[in-house]
């Protein structure tokens, strides 16, 4: 089981989260903490806060959010990227990414699910 532990984004669905947790993995929603509404930034300093690594659709702003921590040397648990994708795509992709890496791997990088094909 991996030791990655997951907080998804605004963007991608509950059920990503639903789906992954009843397989064992550690996953929150922004929903289902209460934090929705609150900025890229904010959310990523959440997802640091808990030692998680964040899965978004919102690639643009989390490109530029990554840059941004690595240039001032802060830290984060991981930031994973996808497209907009079909749920059971986004699924296979995401059980492949918690399958062949481990929380020290994704420390700090920007991972795109899309090499997870």
């Amino acid at each position: 089981m991996s030791d990655i532990s997951l907080y998804l984004d605004e963007d991608v669905r509950v059920l990503l989260a639903e789906v992954l947790r009843n397989r064992g993995y550690t996953v929150s929603h922004v929903l289902e903490v209460g934090r929705n509404g609150k900025s890229d930034s904010e959310q990523l300093a959440y997802a640091v806060k808990h030692k998680m690594a964040i899965l978004t659709h919102n690639i643009k702003d989390y490109v530029v959010l990554s840059k941004s921590y690595a240039e001032s040397g802060k830290r984060h648990f991981g930031i994973i990227v996808s497209d907009q994708i079909p749920f059971s795509e986004l699924l296979r992709r995401t059980l492949k990414f918690l399958s062949s890496d481990t929380g020290e791997l994704v420390k700090n990088k920007l991972i795109w699910l899309q090499d997870y094909k």
